[in-house]
């Protein structure tokens, strides 16, 4: 059988691993002209993790992972207020965590990806014809690919949603965020954050920084806005949104890279009510965005597109019954949706936590934070911030094919 992937990031790349090794012929199309280089240092745990370690992939996670220390917050001084420790975090997940780049996440799944698959980078689709017995795609060139799936694991903006379902204003929460990610090269500052993963303790606005190996220094920001409408220039828009900050904030804002070099994007969370429709399926973001409030967006993806392979690998071609791809994407939905629909929850549930409006707020997630390091209760602040450890399981797991 074949399959047509839109979009070559966490999911995509997971989904096409997986189907390939299950003897699916796979296409894998790419709107980016090269793999990303921009995104977020992320906490990879959860049903990601688990997926990931099926995946073969888990070794290669932890060599390109970071060993943080801790997650600490820092006055406009410099000076410490609150903290949390990365190893007891780390506990509190039977220590199946790894701390990565997203960009290295993306890379390590992108080299398990076998040279059979089919991947195209500077392409896209601009329509969709959906079959009861397949589907046709009609690619940006001009020419067009048919198959038994298409799949859209292309983001919170995603082109298959918007050509299967409808604009993507019906289907986008915005949680009143934006938010940025961006590397600088600034030696001084590297010296200054190392192995910390340091933000700002302010309120509307913060600013984080975390050193990376080749010396350089990973920033990521947001900021409360009513407005979801993204600025036309993300370098001049993230100068004039933090330049109140200070400690290190200054600097940072002296070295942002050019606008090309920005990731830059509101912060929103994903609902369809269905993830799929005729030959038409969609993964990831695309359909399941929890939002950066959540942090577990990546682990997610990755749970997602393992997931479908799974379900996907017991079709048989000829079958309308418990083996046609739609019981398979019936099965996928129905194990994978109660799942996202928690976490959007605890999502919305801590964007004051996350990043308070007031100054008592500030205090009292420091509170909070200084409370955390006692037994217990690290478990009960955990839990506001991630929600439930969840095992995510495919209704009956096939081996791979060899090869």
């Amino acid at each position: 059988m074949r399959a047509v992937i839109c979009g070559g990031g966490i999911a995509g790349l997971t989904l096409a691993q997986r189907l390939d090794q299950h003897g699916w012929q796979v296409v894998v199309l790419e709107q980016a002209p090269a793999p990303r280089g921009t995104g977020y240092m992320i906490d990879f745990f959860g049903p990601g993790y688990d997926a990931a370690e099926a995946l073969a992939v888990l070794p290669r996670l932890h060599e390109l992972g970071y060993r943080v220390q801790e997650m600490s917050y820092r006055d406009a001084t410099g000076r410490r207020r609150a903290g949390l420790s990365l190893d007891r975090f780390a506990n509190l997940v039977d220590g199946r965590l790894v701390s990565i780049m997203r960009p290295d996440l993306e890379r390590a799944l992108r080299e398990r990806v076998s040279s059979r698959v089919d991947l195209r980078y500077a392409t896209s689709l601009t329509a969709i014809d959906n079959r009861d017995d397949g589907v046709r795609v009609t690619l940006t060139d001009g020419s067009t690919l048919d198959a038994d799936l298409l799949v859209g694991a292309d983001g919170i903006h995603s082109a298959v949603r918007a050509l299967t379902f409808g604009d993507e204003s019906r289907f986008l929460r915005y949680l009143g965020f934006h938010t940025a990610a961006f590397v600088v090269d600034v030696p001084e500052l590297h010296a200054l954050v190392r192995d910390q993963f340091c933000l700002t303790d302010t309120v509307d606005r913060q600013l984080g920084c975390y050193g990376l190996r080749d010396g350089r220094v990973a920033v990521f920001t947001v900021h409360r806005t009513a407005d979801p409408g993204l600025p036309a220039d993300p370098r001049a828009a993230v100068r004039a949104e933090y330049a109140r900050l200070g400690w290190i904030v200054p600097r940072v804002l002296r070295a942002c890279p050019p606008a090309g070099q920005i990731y830059y994007d509101q912060v929103a969370q994903v609902e369809v009510p269905s993830w799929s429709r005729g030959r038409v399926v969609l993964v990831g973001d695309a359909c399941q965005a929890v939002s950066l409030l959540a942090g577990q967006g990546a682990s997610l993806g990755v749970a997602g597109g393992y997931l479908l392979a799974e379900e996907l690998a017991r079709v048989d071609p000829g079958s309308s019954g418990t083996d046609s791809v739609g019981a398979a994407l019936a099965r996928y939905e129905a194990t994978m949706r109660p799942v996202v629909t928690e976490k959007q929850r605890v999502a919305r549930a801590g964007t004051r936590w996350f990043l308070p409006e007031r100054r008592w707020q500030l205090s009292a997630r420091r509170v909070a934070l200084r409370l955390a390091r006692l037994p217990g209760v690290d478990r009960i602040v955990a839990g506001a911030l991630i929600g439930e450890l969840t095992k995510i399981k495919p209704s009956r797991s096939l081996p791979a094919s060899p090869g």
